[in-house]
């Protein structure tokens, strides 16, 4: 019998969520430092629950519907025909489960439905055309936190015809769907909404910030802060970043500092798929969900792959508003767009870091064919952001997001690996640093045949900001960038230390208040082909830079 208790769903009005940009933002950061918690709900199977019998396939009729068939065979020829029937049935039970069950429009039903297909096996679930399968209930017998339907564990299929599986808006807090370890799930035609998992209680002396997280890897805000109060900034951002000492400080006193393998539970409030687990995402919607901690739409630590699907109008107050990963992700020809977090990734987020709790690294994920637009996080990586993960990301776009510290379009932090082709980062917007790349501490990214154009930043790097990272930019442009704020220095690329190499690419056109509006480098090493040009650049190309740059003039 099931532990969960739903009642049967109406068809949703077909209502577009209204947009609430920039709402959230204030009330998630207090709702990070006010005392909240999850309550583990019991739920008790009532008299009208359906039971897993009433569902199950009916091989006893299918065995004597099938022997029906043919007239007696003479005695010769009977064992042929008899295996003859049997392979028919064989091929029928098979075509039976290749087409799957149909699932009515109740809610009841379905999560029957999937706890069958759990204790046989896996199945095909064909849920109702139009249908809204709206969940009141959730479990957490298994441990990962509130569920709104059964823990996927084996190979299941659902299969949706414009049909919704949605969160009660009055229901308590829970996750729509969890794979967990040694499940398959795939998902074709269904929108996935309204998930929302609670933010932990934690105090104001461990709350975690943007600002406190992002020095970890560069001082640019604290060089920020400097400019604006007419004091030297340029040493600041020479020094090795305070948060790495606050890190040390925090790892000394709670121990040893290792890489998260488990999920919390309030990870993943669309979707979660945890350590070990596969999710494969086709033609889906992944809508409006919000998670208390990393991934508002999906939070990956096993394998998850999104083909033409989109994932919309999602938050996290942690990281990953639209994506979250730490496992193997593949995202293709699909849309990421109007999500939002408070600390990083406000699109997609591959690894995250913290002060107080135990770094996520982040994983593999590949983006193809993919745009990822208008997301906005507080901290850094509005688009995109890679901590200590490899990410690779090919005939995309990365336009019209907004990160407030660092990194409009794309950040990458730490030991990461970021690889950019045939990829437009445009349009991107930062008050801070690296309009549409920022790129720091260690950071790699190789950069060929993309554009990294029309980008915004309040103050250094409306292009490209490099504190201690590497990158190669090869036969690419970095233009029309401006670095608008009254101290906007480096309208193209500023950097700090590391290495840049520029492989026939243009820096042209781009803007800064103060020079150059070209290159800026401190005691880095700017590697110009004579293939490349640094032209056009407002009010200087490099003149104004501290350590020369080779192949620039003016």
């Amino acid at each position: 019998m099931s532990n969960y208790q739903a009642k049967n769903n109406a068809a949703e009005p077909e209502v577009a969520p209204k947009r609430r940009r920039k709402f959230w933002i204030a009330s998630g950061v207090a709702g990070l430092t006010g005392v909240v918690s999850i309550a583990a709900v019991g739920i008790s199977t009532g008299a009208g629950a359906v039971g897993t019998d009433g569902l199950r396939w009916s091989t006893a009729q299918q065995v004597s519907k099938d022997g029906d068939q043919g007239a007696v065979a003479p005695e010769e020829h009977k064992g042929k025909k008899d295996d003859r029937r049997d392979e028919n049935k064989d091929d029928r039970r098979d075509d039976k489960r290749e087409h799957g069950k149909e699932v009515p429009c109740d809610t009841d039903k379905l999560i029957q439905s999937i706890i069958f297909a759990n204790e046989n096996h896996g199945g095909v679930l064909n849920l109702a055309k139009g249908c809204t399968y709206k969940l009141t209930r959730s479990d957490t017998s298994d441990g990962s936190g509130p569920n709104g339907l059964p823990v996927i564990t084996e190979s299941v299929v659902l299969k949706g015809h414009d049909t919704k599986i949605v969160r009660d808006a009055t229901g308590e807090d829970f996750r729509i769907l969890n794979v967990g370890r040694g499940g398959n799930l795939t998902v074709k035609g269904l929108t996935i909404k309204g998930g929302q998992t609670s933010p932990f209680a934690v105090s104001p002396a461990t709350a975690e910030t943007p600002e406190a997280v992002w020095s970890r890897f560069s001082n640019s805000v604290e060089a920020t802060k400097a400019a604006e109060a007419k004091q030297a900034y340029l040493p600041l951002l020479q020094a090795t970043p305070k948060g790495i000492a606050v890190k040390a400080k925090a790892t000394q006193a709670n121990g040893d500092v290792s890489v998260l393998a488990e999920p919390e539970s309030n990870d993943g409030a669309g979707v979660l798929v945890q350590p070990g687990g596969t999710a494969s995402f086709e033609e889906t919607h992944i809508v409006a969900n919000q998670a208390g901690g990393v991934g508002g739409g999906l939070a990956n630590f096993g394998k998850a792959s999104l083909y033409h699907t989109t994932v919309a109008d999602n938050t996290a107050f942690l990281y990953g508003g639209g994506i979250f990963n730490a496992g193997v992700l593949r995202v293709a020809a699909s849309t990421v767009k109007n999500n939002d977090a408070i600390i990083g990734g406000g699109g997609i987020a591959n690894g995250a870091a913290f002060i107080f709790r135990s770094d996520i690294d982040g994983g593999t994920a590949w983006i193809e064919k993919t745009e990822i637009t208008s997301n906005e996080v507080l901290g850094f990586g509005g688009g995109l952001l890679d901590i200590e993960g490899n990410t690779t990301v090919k005939h995309s776009k990365i336009a019209n997001n907004t990160a407030v510290l660092a990194g409009g379009g794309v950040a990458a932090a730490g030991d990461s690996s970021l690889e950019l082709q045939h990829v437009e980062v445009i349009k991107n917007t930062t008050v801070g640093v690296g309009g549409g790349l920022a790129l720091a501490f260690g950071a790699i990214a190789s950069v060929e045949h993309s554009k990294i154009d029309e980008n915004k930043a309040g103050f250094f790097g409306a292009g490209v900001f490099n504190f201690l990272g590497q990158a190669t930019f090869r036969n690419s442009t970095i233009n029309g960038n401006r670095a608008v704020g009254p101290l906007g220095v480096g309208g193209g690329i500023f950097t700090i230390g590391g290495e840049i190499d520029l492989e026939k690419t243009k820096v042209a056109y781009n803007f800064a208040t103060l020079r150059p509006g070209g290159v800026f480098s401190l005691l880095t090493d700017v590697e110009v082909d004579d293939k490349s040009a640094i032209t056009a650049n407002k009010p200087t190309n490099c003149e104004g830079t501290i350590t020369p740059i080779p192949n620039c003039f003016g």
